[in-house]
């Protein structure tokens, strides 16, 4: 089994390239959803916490299982802490041995921006070159390059309520053939945009983009709804938008369509992402329409981002090779563990409980 610390997957992404990793990852994203029957799905189970919540996102295929450790917390920063955290881990289905843990902070930061855009890439006008970001924080850099990569962005356009994270995002994205617009308000950076990505970490139904400031022909990713009680969305834009999930059940839950009933939200729903990549139903179908990503995240999306890691890092011998199953000459003795590695000390405990016994 190998384990990728954060240093180690940067080693792999400097190796790979970024750019190389983001196709490589959005073409596995797409092969992984083309199997959508195939994998086993429920909604993840989360446990709603002061100040935050801590989730488990598992799924499986008939070869592979995955899980992510996933977190979100939105007063970390005040702390000088991370508002998402996460680990995961990839396994063999068949004698459920683990082949891969891994660092998922920063995993997570490249897979939701490459689902982003792989939906981007269907449900965009052809022709966008405009992006407005609502929320620079630490999604923001990898949703405009994932971005770049399915539409030829000529400017992005953005706006945060904290003035230092635009200032960062500025800094780390100077190095890029973009055209930076820094805006005073959502209103501002959303004006001319053609692709909008929306991803803030305010836990509450906020109308953080309104209705009446989306024309026709944008495309909208909506990616800081993930809790219940959490949207960014004028509920409006909704039902005028061809609006897309990646899983009905757990959107219903925690996307933006939880604002409507569940018959409601069924109405609302075009499609669920497979079905575009499946060619079940289309994508954008004409240059006027309104078009929405609902994104939470899914459970697939890490499978298919840990199994690239994983193929990646047996490609350039990358991670540190460690054993955290015992290995047993009789695969009933787990017992022999103690005395092989523990220097006799379960005898000496055996000792001490005859002694404690006899007084």
């Amino acid at each position: 089994m190998k384990v990728i610390s954060v240093e180690k997957l940067a080693e792999l992404i400097h190796k790979h390239g970024l750019k190389q990793y983001f196709i490589d990852l959005m073409a596995t994203l797409k092969g992984d959803f083309l199997r959508w029957q195939e994998f086993d799905k429920i909604p993840r189970p989360a446990f709603h916490v002061p100040d935050g919540v801590i989730e488990l996102m598992p799924t499986a295929d008939k070869q592979l299982f995955a899980y992510k450790y996933v977190n979100g917390h939105p007063k970390n920063p005040l702390q000088n802490k991370q508002t998402i955290i996460a680990t995961g881990q990839l396994s063999k289905v068949s004698d459920g041995h683990p082949l891969l843990i891994s660092e998922m902070t920063v995993l997570t930061g490249l897979r939701t921006a490459a689902t982003a855009a792989l939906a981007t890439d269907y449900l965009a006008r052809k022709d966008a070159k405009t992006l407005a970001l609502i929320g620079t924080g630490a999604q923001s850099d990898f949703q405009a390059l994932a971005t770049a990569l399915v539409r030829d962005i000529k400017t992005i356009r953005y706006h945060d309520i904290d003035p230092k994270a635009m200032c960062r995002f500025e800094k780390n994205m100077q190095t890029y053939n973009f055209e930076l617009v820094p805006c005073k308000s959502n209103e501002e950076a959303i004006k001319g945009a053609d692709i909008v990505t929306v991803c803030t970490a305010c836990k509450a139904h906020a109308i953080v983009i309104e209705n009446d400031w989306v024309r026709p022909g944008v495309h909208i990713n909506g990616l800081g709804g993930d809790c219940p009680g959490k949207t960014e969305l004028d509920k409006s834009i909704l039902t005028r938008a061809k609006v897309v999930v990646e899983f009905f059940e757990q959107s219903f839950i925690e996307g933006e369509i939880q604002c409507f009933t569940e018959q409601e939200a069924k109405k609302v729903v075009y499609a669920e992402l497979w079905e575009l990549i499946e060619g079940q139903k289309q994508g954008r179908t004409s240059a006027d329409e309104i078009t929405v990503f609902d994104s939470v995240g899914f459970a697939l999306e890490d499978f298919s981002v840990l199994k690239l890691t994983y193929q990646l890092a047996e490609k350039y011998d990358i991670g540190v090779p460690i054993n955290m199953i015992p290995v047993l000459k009789d695969p009933k003795d787990l017992f022999s563990v103690l005395n092989d590695y523990g220097d006799n000390q379960a005898l000496q405990i055996h000792q001490t409980a005859q002694t404690v016994g006899s007084i």
